[in-house]
């Protein structure tokens, strides 16, 4: 049986997320997922379930960006500047992830699901941060390969 273009073009997605995830941002971006899924489940298990709002919005930010980066779109679409959108949305949900599992990690006594999902909350919060440092590191690094030349016209 031939391969019909429909299960090829499968494959070929299938080989595009087992490559990426295999990056090392494609990994971070994964990580970041899988943990914002944990802090998910826990904040539903709670009994004030109203803090997972963070967490399910970083989930698909970080699903957004990993799709556009898998699928190499961020090449194709060059309105947007892709790394200083990411450069914000890791930083801006390091913020959040540690503001609210603060909030949840000091006032959650009593509350076990709570307290389990602000600490899932701060190592999140650490693996946003250190995304976001990666990306100033990609950043800074393709500014200094592409300086402006100094001529000595007026």
């Amino acid at each position: 049986m031939a391969d019909t273009p429909a299960s090829s073009a499968g494959a070929n997605c299938l080989e595009k997320l087992k490559n990426y995830v295999k990056t090392p941002k494609g990994f971070i971006l994964t990580a970041e997922i899988f943990v914002s899924f944990i802090i998910i489940i826990c904040y539903g298990a709670s009994h004030t379930g109203g803090y997972s709002s963070v967490a399910i919005c970083e989930m698909i930010f970080a699903m957004v960006f990993f799709g556009i980066f898998m699928m190499e779109l961020d090449k194709q679409f060059l309105v947007v500047n892709w790394v200083w959108s990411d450069l914000f949305r890791a930083g801006i949900g390091a913020v959040l992830y540690l503001i609210v599992s603060l909030i949840n990690v000091i006032g959650g006594s009593g509350d076990g699901a709570r307290i389990a999902g602000g600490v899932f909350g701060l190592i999140a919060g650490l693996l946003f941060a250190y995304d976001t440092y990666t990306i100033y590191l990609q950043i800074k690094s393709t500014r200094q390969h592409t300086a402006a030349s100094t001529d000595d016209r007026v």
